[in-house]
């Protein structure tokens, strides 16, 4: 029964794959919307409420009421998730210079091995490598222990993982895994001009992640929703909850990241979130030197054009079919 599920809700369905473009082009649209915004002077909260705001209206449209949609970037359950880093105030006259420009387009870069390393056939340990040598191009270090998971329906965190500047018993304890046709992954790229070692601080905690665990709470407090920020301790104690600590470098150190997500279809990488970069306001003294990783981003990410055979899902994506127009007309 769960390989049937499993087969139901994976990529080598069209349908599966319409519902993972349909939220990457939402995600794409406004996240390019969302760095319009991003000026000097403008508040971030207000940034990021933009975001969910334009998020939730598209969401909204998408399916009819009686589809839960979440707030979330996710359709039906599939995910798309990214993540961007810019300079306020930077354009080709204005370029980035010095330790920022190091940091971003080493980051820019590993997340372009990355999507070159990450398919059939290649363990995770291969894009570990490959990034840890494209960041120390840069005299930067790859954030520790910062890891791409697997995406499955439902799941941000699935079994499968790409772990960055890994210790000695990181690196003894992260299962090897190989990549599969048709696995869904979140690539995850933070680089660091400093050590590559996030601290914990006395910021507040305030995103947290629902696990699957089973616990009967104890406390009153901790199954009342609008008191619930007091008992977040007893459901963090007893594994209910995950937190998603804040971490930071040492002072006077910059920290990029680059998130996309992509799927491995049999043709190639079909890269479903894409934040956008543009290399020509960067000016970094430091660049790629190794050949042989010289010679894999030099290499094309494009996947190979296939005649696909008509499928019954096909009248299913049909269906769909002016929802996605309406989505896509709307963010682009």
């Amino acid at each position: 029964m769960a390989d049937k599920e499993d087969t139901e809700n994976s990529p080598a369905q069209d349908l599966v794959v319409t519902k993972y473009k349909m939220v990457g082009d939402m995600v794409n649209g406004i996240l390019k919307l969302v760095i319009g915004e991003c000026k000097a002077g403008k508040s971030v909260i207000q940034i990021c409420k933009f975001g969910d705001e334009l998020l939730l209206e598209e969401t909204s449209k998408v399916f009819k009421k009686d589809k839960e949609m979440k707030k979330g970037a996710h359709v039906d359950g599939f995910i798309a998730v990214v993540a961007h880093t810019l300079v306020i105030g930077s354009s080709v006259e204005k370029k980035v210079k010095g330790r920022k420009a190091d940091v971003c387009l080493a980051a820019h870069l590993a997340s372009e091995a990355a999507l070159r390393l990450v398919k059939p056939g290649n363990i995770n340990y291969t894009v570990t490598d490959a990034i840890q040598k494209v960041a120390e191009s840069f005299k930067c270090k790859p954030v520790e222990g910062m890891l791409s998971h697997q995406l499955k329906k439902h799941v941000i965190d699935g079994e499968k993982a790409i772990i960055l500047n890994p210790t000695d018993a990181q690196r003894k304890d992260h299962e090897k895994c190989e990549f599969e046709v048709h696995d869904v992954y979140a690539i995850d790229i933070l680089v660091s001009t400093g050590e590559g070692k996030g601290k914990e601080v006395d910021t507040r905690t305030t995103i947290y992640k629902k696990k699957d665990a089973i616990y009967q709470l104890k406390m009153r407090v901790s199954r009342h929703e609008k008191k619930a920020k007091m008992g977040l301790m007893e459901c963090v104690k007893h594994e209910l909850m995950q937190p998603y600590n804040v971490l930071y470098e040492k002072e006077g150190e910059f920290v990029a990241q680059f998130k996309f997500t992509i799927i491995l279809m049999p043709n190639g990488p079909l890269k479903i979130t894409n934040p956008p970069f543009d290399s020509s306001i960067y000016e970094s003294e430091h660049s790629v030197t190794d050949e042989k990783l010289k010679a894999l981003l030099a290499s094309s990410a494009e996947r190979k054009c296939v005649k696909k055979k008509k499928k019954k899902a096909d009248r299913m994506m049909a269906e769909n079919a002016d929802a996605i127009q309406k989505c896509e007309g709307k963010v682009h």
